[in-house]
């Protein structure tokens, strides 16, 4: 279990540094625009993130029934 989870905190370090480094100003520029964002329109895109990745985990997980 305890792996996992490292394994998975890697895998979001990995893509987040992967952006990063290949596309430097693109992230700069979508930051700026999200400095004009209400928090209220962080606040949703956040917790539709977090609902889209709660979601993938549980169909990931196997529990599912078929």
């Amino acid at each position: 279990m305890t792996n996992t989870i490292w394994l998975a905190i890697g895998f979001v370090l990995v893509f987040e540094g992967l952006t990063y480094a290949l596309v430097p100003g693109q992230m700069q520029k979508m930051m700026a625009q999200m400095q004009d964002m209400s928090m209220e329109h962080l606040r949703i895109g956040g917790t539709v993130a977090l609902a889209l990745g709660v979601f993938v985990i549980w169909m990931s997980s196997g529990t599912v029934p078929a």
